[in-house]
């Protein structure tokens, strides 16, 4: 706020001010004294502090008992450091003289009351709000930073209503309470004070949009607690009542972090003298808070929930592959969550329909799941089955247009946490799909790539996926824990290694072994063949070259090298300009844990092993996970999907604290 103006003194009537404890009072004793004065001293209560502001250069300090001069740049100021009992109850008095020597020519008083006021939230962001806080107005990032945290209020822990808590104004439920982010004003002083003094509340309009504030008057009835700010109100005259010294205040987040919001919203207490010719502001405390962030897990991250549809089409019901699913979770003691077909009205996509995530607090944090625009037979499940208590909603549709395949959110991913040279990313950097740079090809809509920059903690990093019929990032790449030191691997689908393999096994006489074996509805095709299509190859050439540029990007965006990429055999064909896999793409997998669900590639047989599997193996158990293949072919492969797209994990949170970064 602006500097307080130095209140006047006169010998002729008394002064009286109101003191914010701690908070500097200027006191003008120049203005109006006694006719012949030329030095003056200043004395006051004990729990007065007076100082006396001069530059030590030009003006210098009396010695003994000798007074300061008149005409000299010397300014007083006083500091209460205690609340007053009684109104005027400490006091300041200024002596003027004429010499040395000779008695007092007058005296001017300023009689003072002592308040505290102050507004105070978990600016230590200890989970509770505390007092002492020098700069609460300014929001520090990293582990020695400060500022308050605010969550948006995206769950539904209200019984009845169908869509997030922040859409209702008043309070649905006391345990929405522990989604909001304490607030404390303090207010202590006489409480005559406030019949002639009172104190707002306010924010911005931009902020009241943003926020809403309740005040807490205790009890376990709704009606205790009162939406005083938000949308359509920007202030609020506190309600102090006779002895209170303390009003609590629970605040909520209303929207994420977006292109236009920053994700800092402020708050203000002011003490407004009322008895003055016009309202004067007296102090102005602030605090600002941060709007926690969306953040996603990688597949680092240990699981939680398996995620999967009962879907029936042409080939009957998916039970095999449901059965497949429930045996993988089991091993990797993962809850299996099974979609029945009423709730996702036969969309198998699950993974393109919605990314799960979470948001933090030092007081709170939830599941957060984000609702693709997508919005096929899926998508009304995130809203409807998912969202609930202390389990949160985002979704972010586009207007005045359809979505793309590349809205989907297999096209959304994010990788462990990196370091790429002196920059530490303790979250990992999202990685979205979309077109060769500077050209005209498909892309993931602007207002959801706006809203993954925005979150600023896992900065994104733009791939090139339009080479892909779908377009997805799964399709060509994926990341899997590991058990050494590095702690993961990035897999990469790669024809070159493909082809290799096949050529290995060709010299080692293998060359009719057949790709497809075991299919019913699948023309085989043996290794010499493959290997003497003319086509194939040159599809091939074209998708190494499209994955190798993908490479690059990785590796550097993500301070990767050689040793920390598997190349995974992988054959794809181009249909038109858009390229699909040949045989079930095999990095477009579940992760759950050290199991690894890979779709079954049905590679040449030899000695009674798919060759392809064999060969994923010697590259990955070392690693210490575990392959399991699970045939995905008719209900997935043949639609242009795998087990990565038909299935959905949500995953453990990181331990590492997002306001402990330096994005």
């Amino acid at each position: 706020m602006a500097p307080r103006r130095a209140v006047r003194l006169s010998p002729r009537e008394p002064a009286h001010a109101v003191c914010v404890v701690g908070v500097e009072t200027p006191v003008d004793v120049r203005s109006d004294v006694p006719k012949g004065a030329k030095t003056f001293g200043v004395s006051g209560s004990s729990e007065v502090k007076i100082y006396m502001v001069y530059d030590p250069a030009r003006v210098p300090e009396p010695a003994g008992r000798a007074h300061w001069p008149l005409d000299a740049n010397v300014d007083v100021v006083v500091v209460v450091d205690t609340v007053s009992k009684d109104l005027n109850d400490l006091r300041v008095k200024v002596s003027y003289f004429e010499s040395q020597e000779a008695g007092a020519l007058g005296h001017s008083v300023l009689y003072l009351t002592g308040v505290d006021v102050s507004l105070d939230a978990d600016t230590g962001r200890t989970g509770k709000a505390k007092k002492g806080s020098v700069d609460k107005k300014t929001w520090r990032w990293g582990s020695g930073g400060s500022g308050a945290i605010l969550l948006v209020n995206c769950d539904r822990d209200a019984v009845r209503g169908s869509r997030e808590d922040l859409h209702a104004s008043h309070l649905r439920s006391l345990e929405d309470l522990q989604d909001m982010s304490p607030m404390v004003l303090s207010c202590r002083g006489p409480d005559e004070l406030f019949e002639s003094h009172k104190l707002f509340l306010k924010t911005s309009l931009p902020d009241s949009r943003r926020l809403r504030v309740f005040c807490a008057r205790g009890g376990t009835s709704l009606s205790n607690y009162k939406q005083v700010l938000g949308p359509h109100h920007q202030s609020y005259e506190v309600e102090r009542r006779p002895g209170e010294r303390d009003i609590k205040f629970y605040v909520e987040g209303l929207t994420f972090p977006d292109t236009n919001f920053s994700g800092l919203v402020s708050l203000s207490a002011s003490l407004v003298d009322t008895e003055a010719l016009s309202e004067a502001s007296l102090f102005t405390d602030s605090v600002t808070f941060r709007v926690a962030p969306w953040i996603m897990t990688p597949n680092t991250q240990p699981p939680l929930e398996l995620y999967v549809c009962s879907v029936t089409d042409a080939h009957g019901h998916n039970d095999k592959f449901l059965e497949d699913m429930a045996h993988l979770a089991l091993k990797a003691n993962c809850k299996l969550v099974v979609v029945p077909r009423i709730e996702n009205r036969n969309d198998r996509w699950i993974q393109d329909e919605m990314e799960f995530g979470y948001i933090d607090a030092p007081h709170k944090s939830f599941p957060v799941v984000f609702d693709s625009p997508r919005n096929r037979g899926l998508r009304d499940f995130a809203l409807k089955k998912i969202l609930g208590p202390d389990f949160g909603y985002v979704t972010r549709e586009i207007e005045y247009a359809g979505a793309s395949g590349l809205d989907s959110f297999g096209n959304l991913d994010v990788s462990p946490p990196v370091t790429v040279g002196n920059r530490e990313y303790p979250l990992g950097r999202i990685l979205i799909g979309g077109s060769f740079p500077k050209s005209s090809g498909r892309r993931m809509a602007r207002v959801v790539r706006d809203f993954l920059q925005a979150q600023q903690v896992q900065a994104p990093v733009e791939l090139y996926s339009d080479w892909l019929s779908v377009g997805h990032v799964d399709e060509f790449m994926t990341f899997v824990p590991t058990s050494d030191q590095k702690g993961f691997r990035l897999l990469l689908a790669s024809p070159s290694a493909c082809l290799q393999l096949f050529q290995e096994k060709k010299e080692e006489g293998y060359g009719e072994a057949l790709q497809f074996e075991g299919l019913k509805h699948k023309m085989k095709r043996s290794i010499n063949d493959i290997l003497a299509d003319k086509h194939l190859k040159r599809d091939s050439i074209h998708v190494q070259e499209c994955i190798d540029w993908n490479r690059v990007v990785l590796k550097r965006e993500l301070g990767l090298s050689e040793s920390d990429i598997v190349d995974i055999p992988q054959l794809f064909f181009l249909k038109g300009a858009y390229a699909e896999a040949f045989f079930p793409d095999m990095v477009n997998m579940v992760v759950l844990g050290k199991y690894l669900g890979i779709p079954k590639p049905f590679g040449p047989l030899i000695n009674g092993r798919c060759c392809l599997e064999e060969k994923v193996r010697s590259l990955l158990e070392p690693l210490g996970l575990r392959c399991v293949f699970i045939d995905d072919f008719l209900f997935y492969h043949q639609l242009l999907g795998e087990i990565h797209c038909g299935t959905n994990v949500r995953r453990k949170p990181f331990t590492f604290r997002w306001w402990n970064s330096a994005p």
